[in-house]
């Protein structure tokens, strides 16, 4: 790996899904997904991708795995490209970048014993000499992720859920990956569940060195989790900075609104509660200029016409916002 150099390095990725209609078949108009996001994350670090359901976060995760062909952008593992690489080539960068899926149940073969589903990895990508070798691995991935050994011969069914996605990470950790794509991964997990499983993941981090993008809708659970947050809304990036910038001094109006909805200890503190009207717009014909002017109190002529660039706000803090926040005011960027 090149010194300083990010492990993953994603350039204007868009993924867009044709509609096609009519007897030919012909497309007829496209949802625009993903479209034109930019990121980067460093070994050892985690990157939290946030947003509302159908902001487009999963189909990134889906598109760096190359399980969703990539309409356009560029995607970087360890300074290579991988996004237009031949799947004979692919397989070797299969094996650095892993996912554990929001399903711990259906992510798992149902007919298959654990020491199978996390022998499949090894066997696939020759790690294991015979199948003595292969049990002693899978055995050191339950030590791993903190289940018993003995275990190993049971089915998925008979783990509970938090259980079960403790195998889903062992499975992701088998064959050594660098990255892992967490996509929902403690969604569908009871609150005590799902502080273990962040724990687990911050410990294997601090362990192994895994850098991590962890896609989430619930705030709450990146901020004990993550070194830096993307906002995402309706395809696009619209603030990048880290856990501590974001949660402290939000810049972007969307950010904002989702901060205030997250849950405090104290009901009666004091908050400043944005309430966002109207719906997320469709994918399929978004809004010109700022894709979040039809829902943003703070909406001016130009955003309905220009598009904002995520443009550098602050040091290490990039927001896509026509407006610049300044103590007691409001000017428009670039006016002055």
């Amino acid at each position: 790996m090149t010194p300083n150099r990010p492990l993953l390095e994603v350039k204007n990725l868009k993924k867009h899904f044709p509609i096609r209609g009519g007897l030919l078949g012909r497309t007829t108009a496209k949802v625009y997904a993903v479209d034109g996001v930019s990121f980067d994350i460093a070994k050892g670090e985690t990157l939290s991708l946030v947003g509302e359901s159908g902001c487009g976060k999963s189909t990134v995760g889906k598109a760096l795995l190359r399980l969703y062909p990539v309409t356009d952008g560029e995607v970087y593992l360890d300074g290579q490209r991988i996004d237009n690489m031949a799947a004979s080539k692919l397989r070797p960068m299969r094996q650095r970048m892993q996912v554990v899926f929001q399903d711990p149940f259906s992510s798992l073969n149902p007919r298959m014993r654990i020491v199978d589903i996390l022998g499949e990895p090894l066997s696939n990508f020759g790690m294991a000499k015979n199948r003595a070798d292969l049990r002693e691995r899978v055995g050191l991935l339950m030590d791993k992720v903190r289940l018993p050994r003995d275990a190993i011969d049971r089915f998925p069914h008979e783990f509970s859920g938090g259980q079960r996605q403790r195998i889903g990470i062992a499975r992701a950790l088998a064959p050594g990956a660098d990255l892992i794509i967490c996509d929902e991964a403690v969604s569908a997990l009871d609150v005590s569940v799902k502080a273990q499983i962040i724990n687990l993941l911050v410990d294997l981090q601090d362990e192994l060195g895994l850098a991590l993008l962890f896609i989430s809708h619930d705030l709450a659970t990146v901020e004990h989790l993550t070194h830096r947050v993307a906002v995402m809304y309706l395809g696009k990036i619209v603030e990048l900075t880290d856990r501590r910038t974001l949660f402290a001094k939000p810049h972007h109006p969307y950010t904002k609104a989702l901060l205030s909805a997250v849950p405090v200890p104290d009901p009666t503190a004091p908050r400043n509660r944005v309430i966002l009207t109207g719906d997320v717009p469709s994918p399929i014909n978004p809004p010109s200029g700022c894709r979040f002017h039809t829902r943003c109190p703070l909406v001016h002529d130009r955003c309905r016409v220009e598009e904002p660039a995520l443009r550098t706000v602050g040091e290490g803090h990039s927001s896509a916002c026509h407006l610049t926040h300044a103590p007691g005011e409001l000017a428009m960027a670039g006016s002055a």
